[in-house]
């Protein structure tokens, strides 16, 4: 792992992954001169999708949500380099590689300081031909080895002690090789004790109730007694 600086700018990256030069790695405008642009998605801001010399990589820029949000769409607090919301997700995520977690790897992050604030900027692997479990649902149901694949995924994670605090139907994704994948590790962290694993679970299948009204996916009570299944192993 590398770490540069420069003009109040920190950037971390994993020079195995990145070939780019890591600090125009950040910028839409230096992957389209490229043509390099893969793709987008909407959310609070644009993902881009990118296809580097390695890999393909989601850029993602950290913006806030709710009504505060719509006052300061990207700045935070500075405190210390570590805890900086894509240092701390590059980290976290660096760990549950470690731990045999299938989530995408971590390419680079970046802050840059303002002040007593900073703006953030994560760079991470993309999952290839990967589908939500909503959008999935919404074409069929599951099968009994698929649930039970989610469940021992989520106990994976549980078991490297991280605490996903935005654990939903939308950040468990399956590839083309049926493999499962957890996503979207921003303001997460690592957990001490047991207590917190149980309030994970209770949001991910009050997500699945959610869909079965939002979105008409295939889902019933017995799917979710073989994720269980799949969770205690």
């Amino acid at each position: 792992m590398e770490i540069r600086e420069q003009d109040n700018c920190r950037v971390m990256f994993d020079p195995v992954l990145l070939a780019e030069d890591p600090w125009q790695s950040f910028e839409p405008d230096f992957w389209q001169q490229q043509q390099a642009v893969v793709g987008s998605a909407r959310g609070r801001g644009t993902t881009w999708f990118v296809r580097g010399q390695q890999m393909e990589m989601a850029l993602r820029h950290y913006y806030r949500g709710g009504l505060f949000g719509k006052l300061v769409k990207d700045q935070y607090r500075f405190s210390d380099w570590a805890s900086c919301r894509s240092m701390a997700e590059f980290t976290l995520l660096q760990h549950l590689v470690a731990e045999g977690v299938r989530v995408p790897r971590p390419v680079a992050a970046r802050v840059c300081k303002s002040g007593l604030f900073y703006r953030a900027d994560l760079l991470t692997e993309k999952v290839p031909d990967a589908t939500d479990l909503v959008d999935r649902l919404q074409q069929g149901p599951l099968s009994t080895a698929q649930w039970q694949a989610v469940g021992a995924m989520i106990r994976k994670m549980h078991d490297s002690q991280v605490n996903h605090t935005d654990l939903n139907a939308h950040n468990i994704l399956l590839d083309r090789e049926e493999r499962i994948w957890l996503i979207d590790f921003d303001k997460c962290s690592l957990a001490d004790g047991e207590h917190w694993k149980e309030a994970n679970l209770s949001r991910l299948h009050r997500s699945f109730v959610k869909e079965v009204d939002k979105a008409g996916i295939h889902w019933q009570a017995a799917d979710w007694q073989q994720l269980l299944a799949g969770y205690a192993g």
